[in-house]
């Protein structure tokens, strides 16, 4: 038979869902498995979301939609999006997708041509690079180090522009770090990608999870300018808990929000109708369940980072937002655990799976192989057991 393709076989399974599957597998076996594997809220879909879902389907709203999303979900986009960071958008440039992830992929299949390159601050979400080079684009790898706060510095942007450079890929507050641009890093930022005529793609999936009262200010806030050449990402699955019901969307010029509304007339089309009716509400309803999570995640995050830091051997650095927490094991590097020599953090992975049924991600796959990541959108429960396990494991 004839080759397969190419450039399909050059994608790389997801690091995280990897983990993830792998923890559902063993515990479906009977292991006591904790998993601290896929970055999804722990909390359940607000009761009134649900609802009008289930209202949705009760009235008969299950057709098709327009490719970009229902007119109705695009307005109640822009509104939001304006009461959350005073950035004014017309529902023509809002274009829904089946998640934020197929929201950067698509805007990424509009953005770029072949070899065009994509900036991409190290440690990254592991999709992003891979969706880079399914669109024809180049990654290039900028590493921000620990020691400052895993942070790209304007200077480090200037140093990787070159004339075949299209875009710099933001996650602010990012995953897998919770590290978080202010208005001043990401002025800074900008000033070299309005230099060097860059687009940017912003995303900012975890805005509303800022900790020890930091102010969120979006890309697209910071000047006419600025917005004109920057794609904002943005869902409703960590700010209402609703990862499975597959709502993302983009903001945009008018121009790229109709490309990637043709390019999605001729994929998938507009995601469930139902989903859409249930974003409708998350977006215009009742907005108090986000606080109380945030608050939550907040405890947490407190926790886990005090207690991670009193055990020999790891430590981390304490993030600012989302909910996630790089666990540094470069100390435990040459160490046998388990019988097993640890090299790197996947290494370590699989130590603490197979040891403890500890499930944690490995972070080679977001550029930052001595690390693993850890997400606190798991019960205080689970967290407390997971950091027992740890102690165990490097007694």
């Amino acid at each position: 038979m004839k080759e397969l393709s190419a450039r399909a076989a050059a994608v790389h399974e997801s690091s995280t869902l990897a983990v993830d599957s792998l923890a559902k597998k063993l515990k479906a076996e009977g292991k006591p498995v904790v998993s601290f594997g896929t970055g999804e809220p722990d909390f359940d879909t607000p009761v009134h979301i649900k609802a009008a879902a289930i209202k949705a389907i009760e009235e008969g709203k299950t057709k098709y939609t327009p490719a970009a999303g229902l007119p109705a979900l695009r307005q109640a986009i822009a509104d939001r999006l304006l009461a959350d960071t005073g950035v004014s958008y017309e529902s023509s440039q809002i274009v829904v997708a089946s998640g934020a992830k197929h929201s950067i992929f698509v805007a990424l299949m509009c953005l770029l041509n072949p070899g065009d390159e994509v900036i991409v601050p190290a440690p990254y979400w592991v999709t992003y690079t891979e969706s880079v080079a399914m669109a024809g684009g180049v990654p290039v790898v900028v590493n921000c180090e620990e020691k400052a706060g895993f942070k790209m510095t304007a200077a480090q942007l200037e140093a990787a522009v070159t004339p075949k450079t299209k875009l710099l890929i933001l996650n602010n507050p990012s995953n897998p770090t919770g590290m978080f641009y202010n208005k001043e890093e990401l002025e800074a930022l900008c000033a070299v990608c309005v230099k060097h005529d860059l687009y940017i793609l912003s995303d900012e999936i975890y805005f509303s999870l800022l900790y020890d009262g930091r102010e969120f200010t979006s890309v697209a806030a910071l000047s006419e300018e600025i917005k004109e050449r920057t794609i904002i990402v943005n869902g409703v699955s960590k700010s209402y808990a609703m990862t499975g019901w597959r709502i993302g969307y983009t903001a945009s010029n008018k121009t790229l929000a109709k490309l990637m509304t043709n390019y999605l007339s001729h994929s998938t089309s507009a995601p469930s109708t139902i989903s859409q009716w249930a974003a409708i509400e998350a977006l215009t309803g009742d907005q108090s369940s986000i606080r109380a999570m945030h608050d939550e995640f907040e405890r947490r995050r407190n926790y886990i980072v005090e207690r991670m830091n009193q055990i020999e051997g790891v430590s981390c650095i304490k993030p600012e937002g989302a909910f996630y927490v790089m666990m540094n094991v470069e100390k435990l590097l040459g160490r046998t655990i388990g019988g097993k020599l640890i090299q790197n953090g996947d290494d370590f992975a699989v130590a603490f799976l197979e040891q403890q049924n500890v499930a944690v991600v490995p972070c080679s796959g977001f550029g930052a192989p001595n690390f693993v990541r850890w997400t606190y959108a798991a019960s205080m429960e689970n967290i407390r057991e997971g950091l027992d396990r740890l102690e165990k494991l490097l007694a």
